[in-house]
């Protein structure tokens, strides 16, 4: 196995080139593949249309018996004559009426996996310059090269002999535009390839093995990144620092593990234009992320079925960290500070017990029932420590519940808050970037299921309602300021067969940041 820190070094680099072209004459274009839209109605979009009249009629030939248009599958067009690409590849966009930003953004996808499985290194794409509703052609380009990252993301890591043939061969992703849509264009693709590396930094830190992924390691690709980038500021706190903050909550779990807590702060401040200073006098944003890089549930201990996935526990750390990647690769105009604490939840001797009482930093007090609710003991100590950076939100993102993974499954995160503005902030970007979360309940009642006889609360409220008396718990650290809390236990990585890390909500906090900057 190789030196996974030089790996990383190496895949989030320049995974791809994106670039623009202006071509007028579509069927003059040589490339390798050559991707148009086809809708299920029948309709071709205007570039299919310019290849079919070049074409003598090819692509409608082929609608009539084997392409439907169906949203997502492909068809390849080979040596078509009057055609300059090699391969025009038709992309099924669905019914036309129900064209949408995601319809878009998968069948970018789509093209580009169709690319990797044909080992390509080079493809251009037509779809951008399909009008879609309530996006821009920057909303669109950005989306492509999201898209076109993720379809050649690739994890190899922890092979003994990784097989570089079995790697894709995609690096050059062109967009077709007109001039007048080119300046939008390039800067959708800017955003996009940044917001891809952040991505595929998140889902390999997610990936890695606990035994290789520990808080130490995290600690150090966060260091990594701040030599990187002159623009994030790295701190990585070992034990001793931690206990000299209080932090007992946080520290409580960390000592059933060998391996030594971490907290990582990471302070990022762009180059801000004049207007932005009265943005950034209100305080920056500051994403908290859990990085529980193994959570065995303690002596609550968890079932064996599945219990390898609990590497994925650090999810929320891995968020964090490909969200500052995409920024600083962007150089957005903002101040975002990162906190993660990191931790292992295993069993020793000096574990914690079900009924043991910890003191969080903030000096309150809670009764442990359960060992396999310590995410929100490691939370509570970072939103406290947040209060110091005065900031104008904080969005803690986190694992943290299975009661969330059966409320909404996998395709919504979690969103608990109860500042309106703040979280529809989050819920518009997670529609525009594709990645979606769902407004969950935080009414004052749920607090009652807290209630503890012998500490100032309990850490779990019991089986009823669970992903909101989770985040009841966290809010009562986070009276000082704006805060909206992301629970991604269902979207975080996939299972089964598809076994993975998904990068999500990078997506989403980046749009967020952007949108905010």
């Amino acid at each position: 196995m190789r030196d996974n820190q030089e790996y990383l070094s190496t895949h989030i680099g320049s995974l791809m080139e994106f670039s623009t072209h202006t071509s007028v004459s579509i069927h003059q274009v040589k490339t390798a593949a050559l991707s148009v839209g086809i809708f299920t109605d029948g309709v071709l979009s205007p570039a299919a249309d310019v290849i079919d009249r070049a074409s003598n009629g090819a692509i409608r030939a082929v609608m009539k018996s084997e392409f439907t248009g169906k949203a997502n599958s492909t068809l390849v067009l080979r040596a078509l004559a009057g055609v300059a690409a090699t391969r025009v590849v038709l992309v099924g966009l669905g019914k036309q009426a129900e064209y949408s930003a995601r319809v878009h953004a998968k069948a970018e996808q789509a093209f580009a996996t169709s690319c990797v499985q044909m080992r390509l290194t080079e493809a251009t794409s037509t779809l951008v310059s399909i009008a879609c509703p309530d996006t821009t052609v920057t909303d669109r380009a950005r989306a492509a090269a999201s898209s076109a990252s993720d379809a050649v993301y690739f994890y190899d890591a922890s092979f003994g002999k990784p097989d570089a043939d079995a790697r894709p061969k995609l690096k050059k992703f062109t967009l077709l535009v007109g001039r007048a849509d080119q300046p939008a264009a390039e800067l959708g693709l800017k955003q996009g390839a940044a917001l891809g590396q952040g991505m595929s930094l998140a889902r390999t830190l997610g990936n890695l093995p606990g035994n290789i992924c520990t808080p130490t390691y995290l600690g150090e690709t966060a260091k990594k990144l701040g030599r990187q980038f002159k623009s994030i500021k790295v701190s990585v706190l070992d034990r001793k620092q931690i206990e000299a903050l209080g932090m007992g909550s946080f520290l409580s779990v960390s000592k059933g593990s060998d391996q030594p807590p971490r907290f990582i702060v990471m302070h990022y401040k762009g180059k801000a234009p004049a207007k932005a200073a009265a943005k950034a006098a209100a305080g920056p944003i500051v994403l908290v992320g859990k990085g529980i890089t193994f959570d065995s549930g303690g002596v609550s201990i968890k079932p064996a079925a599945t219990m390898d996935e609990m590497k994925f526990d650090m999810c929320g750390a891995a968020s964090v960290l490909g969200t500052f990647h995409a920024i600083a690769q962007l150089e957005l105009s903002a101040e975002v500070v990162g906190l993660i604490p990191t931790c292992e939840n295993l069993i020793n001797g000096s574990a914690n017990k079900p009924g043991d009482v910890v003191t969080s930093m903030s000096g309150q007090t809670i009764e442990i029932l359960n060992t396999d609710a310590e995410g929100r003991l490691i939370l509570c100590d970072a939103l406290t420590y947040a209060e110091r950076f005065k900031p104008s939100a904080v969005v803690d993102i986190a694992t943290l519940t299975g009661a969330c993974v059966v409320a909404l499954g996998a395709v919504n995160s979690g969103l608990f808050s109860k500042d309106d503005a703040l979280a529809e902030s989050l819920l518009k970007a997670g529609k525009q970037s594709g990645d979606p979360a769902w407004r969950m309940p935080l009414d004052d009642a749920y607090q009652e299921q807290l209630k503890s006889n012998f500490a100032d609360m309990a850490n779990i409220g019991g089986q009823p309602a669970g992903a909101v008396t989770a985040a009841c718990f966290l809010s009562r650290y986070a009276k000082a300021y704006r805060w909206a809390h992301l629970d991604i236990a269902g979207t975080a990585w996939k299972g089964g067969a598809n076994k993975g890390s998904t990068g999500r909500p990078v997506p989403l906090l980046f749009q967020f940041l952007l949108n905010q900057a």
